[in-house]
Protein backbone atom coordinates (compact mmCIF):
# COMPACT_ATOMS: atom_id res chain seq x y z
CA UNK A 1 0.00 0.00 0.00
CA UNK A 2 1.21 3.68 -0.81
CA UNK A 3 0.66 6.60 2.04
CA UNK A 4 -1.41 9.24 0.66
CA UNK A 5 2.19 11.36 0.23
CA UNK A 6 4.06 8.40 -2.04
CA UNK A 7 0.41 8.32 -3.88
CA UNK A 8 0.72 12.23 -4.48
CA UNK A 9 3.85 11.76 -5.58
CA UNK A 10 3.42 8.82 -8.19
CA UNK A 11 0.44 10.53 -10.16
CA UNK A 12 2.70 13.97 -10.35
CA UNK A 13 5.84 13.24 -13.11
CA UNK A 14 6.60 16.91 -12.97
CA UNK A 15 8.59 16.66 -10.00
CA UNK A 16 10.91 13.61 -11.18
CA UNK A 17 11.75 15.83 -14.62
CA UNK A 18 12.35 18.33 -11.83
CA UNK A 19 14.75 16.61 -10.50
CA UNK A 20 16.30 15.56 -13.75
CA UNK A 21 16.68 18.51 -15.13
CA UNK A 22 18.86 20.08 -11.84
CA UNK A 23 20.90 16.78 -12.40
CA UNK A 24 21.45 17.98 -16.00
CA UNK A 25 22.26 21.22 -14.67
CA UNK A 26 24.82 19.87 -12.16
CA UNK A 27 26.44 18.04 -15.40
CA UNK A 28 26.66 21.20 -17.21
CA UNK A 29 28.38 23.11 -14.24
CA UNK A 30 30.77 20.21 -13.74
CA UNK A 31 31.60 19.82 -17.48
CA UNK A 32 32.45 23.60 -17.39
CA UNK A 33 34.38 23.41 -14.61
CA UNK A 34 36.61 20.16 -15.65
CA UNK A 35 37.60 22.74 -18.13
CA UNK A 36 38.40 25.24 -16.11
CA UNK A 37 40.50 22.68 -13.55
CA UNK A 38 42.19 21.21 -17.01
CA UNK A 39 43.94 24.95 -17.53
CA UNK A 40 44.41 24.98 -14.05
CA UNK A 41 46.69 21.84 -13.25
CA UNK A 42 48.25 22.96 -17.30
CA UNK A 43 49.33 25.89 -15.67
CA UNK A 44 50.92 24.73 -12.57
CA UNK A 45 54.26 23.28 -13.57
CA UNK A 46 54.61 21.46 -10.46
CA UNK A 47 52.31 18.74 -11.07
CA UNK A 48 53.87 16.53 -14.07
CA UNK A 49 51.20 14.54 -15.52
CA UNK A 50 53.48 11.41 -14.74
CA UNK A 51 54.05 11.54 -11.47
CA UNK A 52 50.27 12.02 -10.89
CA UNK A 53 48.87 10.00 -13.17
CA UNK A 54 46.37 12.81 -15.21
CA UNK A 55 43.32 11.08 -16.75
CA UNK A 56 40.68 12.39 -18.04
CA UNK A 57 38.17 14.20 -15.99
CA UNK A 58 35.08 12.15 -14.64
CA UNK A 59 31.46 12.76 -14.45
CA UNK A 60 29.58 10.15 -12.30
CA UNK A 61 26.08 10.05 -11.27
CA UNK A 62 23.72 7.85 -8.60
CA UNK A 63 20.58 8.03 -6.84
CA UNK A 64 21.44 6.05 -3.72
CA UNK A 65 23.92 8.06 -1.58
CA UNK A 66 22.33 7.55 1.60
CA UNK A 67 19.16 7.35 -0.65
CA UNK A 68 20.15 10.48 -2.26
CA UNK A 69 20.80 11.54 -5.89
CA UNK A 70 24.55 12.85 -6.12
CA UNK A 71 26.84 13.79 -9.01
CA UNK A 72 30.59 14.22 -9.09
CA UNK A 73 33.35 14.83 -10.60
CA UNK A 74 36.88 13.48 -10.32
CA UNK A 75 39.68 15.67 -11.91
CA UNK A 76 43.05 14.61 -11.63
CA UNK A 77 42.37 11.12 -10.32
CA UNK A 78 44.51 8.18 -9.60
CA UNK A 79 43.53 5.32 -7.80
CA UNK A 80 46.14 2.60 -7.82
CA UNK A 81 45.55 0.22 -5.00
CA UNK A 82 46.93 1.87 -1.79
CA UNK A 83 48.15 4.81 -3.94
CA UNK A 84 45.06 7.51 -4.48
CA UNK A 85 44.92 11.17 -5.51
CA UNK A 86 41.96 12.56 -6.50
CA UNK A 87 40.29 16.15 -6.41
CA UNK A 88 36.50 15.75 -6.09
CA UNK A 89 33.77 18.02 -6.66
CA UNK A 90 30.46 16.66 -5.36
CA UNK A 91 27.17 17.42 -5.08
CA UNK A 92 23.85 15.98 -2.53
CA UNK A 93 20.78 16.48 -3.57
CA UNK A 94 18.95 17.90 -0.45
CA UNK A 95 22.43 18.36 1.54
CA UNK A 96 25.11 20.58 0.07
CA UNK A 97 28.10 20.78 -2.68
CA UNK A 98 31.65 19.98 -1.58
CA UNK A 99 35.45 20.11 -2.92
CA UNK A 100 37.33 17.26 -1.37
CA UNK A 101 41.49 16.71 -2.18
CA UNK A 102 42.20 12.82 -0.95
CA UNK A 103 45.87 11.73 -0.70
CA UNK A 104 47.14 8.33 -0.21
CA UNK A 105 50.01 5.93 -0.11
CA UNK A 106 52.93 7.48 -1.99
CA UNK A 107 51.12 10.58 -2.91
CA UNK A 108 50.64 11.10 0.88
CA UNK A 109 53.86 10.92 1.48
CA UNK A 110 54.89 13.35 -1.40
CA UNK A 111 52.17 16.10 -0.41
CA UNK A 112 51.61 15.95 3.59
CA UNK A 113 54.29 18.34 4.10
CA UNK A 114 53.25 20.84 1.96
CA UNK A 115 49.45 20.42 2.86
CA UNK A 116 50.58 20.30 6.79
CA UNK A 117 52.69 23.83 6.04
CA UNK A 118 50.01 25.67 4.25
CA UNK A 119 47.37 25.02 6.91
CA UNK A 120 49.80 25.90 9.48
CA UNK A 121 50.77 29.03 8.07
CA UNK A 122 47.40 30.35 6.60
CA UNK A 123 45.45 29.61 10.17
CA UNK A 124 42.22 31.42 10.92
CA UNK A 125 41.99 31.93 6.97
CA UNK A 126 41.28 28.23 7.18
CA UNK A 127 38.76 27.59 9.68
CA UNK A 128 35.92 26.61 6.22
CA UNK A 129 37.94 23.87 5.63
CA UNK A 130 37.27 19.71 7.05
CA UNK A 131 39.84 17.30 7.82
CA UNK A 132 38.94 13.37 7.12
CA UNK A 133 38.85 11.84 10.61
CA UNK A 134 36.63 8.79 9.76
CA UNK A 135 38.42 5.42 8.85
CA UNK A 136 37.12 5.00 5.17
CA UNK A 137 37.77 7.34 2.42
CA UNK A 138 34.55 6.91 0.62
CA UNK A 139 32.20 8.98 2.81
CA UNK A 140 31.07 12.45 1.93
CA UNK A 141 29.19 13.71 4.70
CA UNK A 142 30.34 15.91 7.48
CA UNK A 143 29.38 14.67 10.07
CA UNK A 144 31.41 14.14 13.85
CA UNK A 145 32.51 11.01 13.09
CA UNK A 146 33.74 11.68 9.07
CA UNK A 147 35.48 14.96 9.65
CA UNK A 148 36.31 17.92 11.95
CA UNK A 149 36.91 21.69 11.17
CA UNK A 150 40.54 21.55 10.66
CA UNK A 151 40.73 24.23 13.38
CA UNK A 152 39.81 21.80 16.00
CA UNK A 153 41.81 18.59 14.83
CA UNK A 154 44.57 17.77 17.03
CA UNK A 155 46.97 18.62 14.89
CA UNK A 156 49.29 15.85 14.47
CA UNK A 157 50.97 14.95 11.63
CA UNK A 158 49.01 14.30 8.50
CA UNK A 159 51.73 11.82 7.10
CA UNK A 160 50.80 9.63 10.49
CA UNK A 161 46.95 9.70 9.26
CA UNK A 162 46.00 6.87 7.63
CA UNK A 163 44.95 9.51 4.55
CA UNK A 164 44.66 12.92 3.98
CA UNK A 165 41.36 13.98 3.13
CA UNK A 166 40.14 18.17 3.06
CA UNK A 167 37.12 19.40 1.87
CA UNK A 168 35.06 22.14 2.10
CA UNK A 169 31.00 22.93 1.35
CA UNK A 170 28.50 25.13 0.40
CA UNK A 171 24.89 25.19 0.78
CA UNK A 172 22.89 24.67 -1.98
CA UNK A 173 20.80 27.72 -1.41
CA UNK A 174 23.82 29.43 -2.74
CA UNK A 175 23.88 27.50 -6.26
CA UNK A 176 24.55 30.90 -8.03
CA UNK A 177 28.17 30.99 -6.27
CA UNK A 178 29.00 27.59 -7.07
CA UNK A 179 31.00 27.92 -9.86
CA UNK A 180 33.12 30.87 -8.32
CA UNK A 181 33.14 28.44 -5.02
CA UNK A 182 34.60 25.56 -7.15
CA UNK A 183 37.32 27.50 -8.96
CA UNK A 184 38.22 29.52 -5.62
CA UNK A 185 39.10 26.27 -3.98
CA UNK A 186 40.29 24.23 -6.71
CA UNK A 187 43.00 26.97 -6.88
CA UNK A 188 43.65 26.62 -3.00
CA UNK A 189 43.73 23.12 -3.25
CA UNK A 190 46.44 23.70 -5.86
CA UNK A 191 48.54 26.34 -3.52
CA UNK A 192 48.30 23.67 -0.57
CA UNK A 193 49.58 20.59 -2.66
CA UNK A 194 52.39 23.15 -3.94
CA UNK A 195 53.55 25.08 -0.50
CA UNK A 196 52.94 28.30 -2.90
Amino acid sequence: MLSPKELELVKNADWILTKNAVIQKVYLLFGGLSDVYRLALENESSFVPEDIGIRSPKISKGDQYEGLPWVMLDYPRNFAGEDSFSIRSFFWWGNFCSITVLLSGTFQEKYAASVQKYFQSQGPRCRDWFIGTGTDPWKHHFRKDNYLPVSEWNGGSMKDLPFIKLAKKIPLHKWDQLHSFFEQNYSEILQMLTGK
